[in-house]
């Protein structure tokens, strides 16, 4: 268990890392502040620079077993915090944990102190600490690296926050957890021409009002993740153009998000997309270019993982059930299932807390505890104590 002088350092370790945001790929700092606070654990090994800036801290009982393995994610998000009642708001302006991750980061910190004064009796525990989880890049990248070879997952587990749920509520399901998804750049390439003259030049105009209702109807979202042909697609900018007066446009930009509940749904829908899209372009005279931007593929819960996580839970009276999931929104922890009995679990913290993403959202530190409890005892259950 926790001591109370943990639960006090941990709060103000997670509020310390609220205030030093750092965006994908530049979790340069965070991951040394990371690896300080394992050191004093004495892990068997502890690996930085995994798939980028990822650190993790491997717990080897020396004794065969399988490798279990708990992720949290370094990355914070370019979101200007508005929460100035709080002593630990974001120092760096247009950065903030507006996203829970340093409390994910602390859980799986608690997490060690407990195996290091208890080890397990078997197999190992990996503590992973992933980068670039907000772009979709991350996890990918982390079990590409040669040396996530050495630590290859058997189980992989995670908690990620679940603004909306009754406080310590967690929502989980075997199965489809999150949706896949990937942002889908389209451009299209004209000519300008002078405003007075606008037919000496190809103009992006009326494709993309021809684009945007017909992307849009590629996926309407019916039935919700549920269903296993959810389709959404969702427009997120559009740009003709210079800001002039003076210029008809010959460039223009569409991003949509497109999301679906497989990733065989998702090639199906992104061919669709840029099929259409090149029919459009063709139509009125103009080329077009694709670019393919936070790239998720879909998280699927395995049934086994899903099976100790909640046996977990019941030991610890922790309360569940299915509410909230399957979910739109993406995760990529979905890659360390490809090749590990996974499972994602999400905690509540409260009907009226923020929302994630929000600018006023903070972690609740009294889910630190709860967190640990439920990676601790999955360890535990599949690994025994020493």
């Amino acid at each position: 268990m926790l001591t109370n002088i943990d639960q006090i350092e941990l709060t103000e370790f997670r509020r310390d890392l609220h205030r030093h945001p750092e965006l994908s790929g530049e979790e340069v700092q965070t991951a040394a502040r990371i690896v300080a606070a394992l050191k004093p654990m004495s892990p068997t090994r502890i690996l930085t620079g995994l798939g980028g800036h990822g650190v993790a801290a491997i717990f080897d009982s020396s004794k065969e077993g399988p490798t279990v393995l708990f992720r949290a994610e370094l990355d914070a998000l370019p979101i200007q915090e508005r929460n100035d009642d709080i002593a630990w708001q974001s120092l760096t302006p247009g950065k903030s944990h507006v996203c829970g991750h340093d409390g994910h980061m602390t859980m799986l910190l608690g997490l060690g102190r407990m195996i290091s004064r208890q080890p397990v009796a078997r197999g190992r525990v990996v503590l992973m600490f992933q980068p670039a989880e907000e772009d979709g890049s991350g996890a990918r990248a982390v079990v590409s690296d040669p040396a996530y070879q050495d630590i290859k997952a058997d189980w992989a587990f995670a908690i990620h926050v679940k603004p909306g749920s009754p406080f310590g509520f967690v929502s989980t399901c075997a199965g489809l957890i999150n949706c896949a998804s990937l942002g889908l750049k389209i451009k299209l390439v004209g000519r300008t021409a002078h405003a007075a003259n606008p037919e000496d030049g190809i103009s992006p105009a009326q494709a993309v009002a021809r684009l945007i209702p017909a992307l849009d109807a590629l996926g309407q979202g019916d039935g919700g993740p549920q269903n296993e042909n959810f389709r959404l697609v969702t427009i997120t900018h559009v740009n003709i153009g210079e800001p002039s007066f003076g210029v008809a446009p010959g460039e223009g930009e569409i991003y949509a998000t497109l999301r679906t509940a497989s990733d065989e749904g998702m090639a199906s829908l992104e061919a669709a997309a840029r099929h259409l899209a090149r029919s459009v372009a063709t139509e009125f005279g103009l080329a077009a270019d694709f670019e393919i931007c936070d790239n998720f593929a879909a998280s699927v819960n395995d049934r086994d993982a899903c099976r100790v996580a909640t046996q977990a839970m019941d030991a610890l009276n922790v309360p569940y059930g299915h509410t909230g999931v399957p979910m739109r929104a993406s995760e990529d922890f979905g890659v360390f299932g490809w090749n590990a009995r996974a499972a994602m679990l999400f905690l509540g913290p409260g009907e009226g807390h923020a929302a994630l993403h929000n600018p006023d959202y903070d972690f609740p530190d009294d889910l630190i505890p709860i967190g640990c409890a439920i990676f601790e005892r999955i360890a535990r259950d599949i690994l025994g104590s020493a």
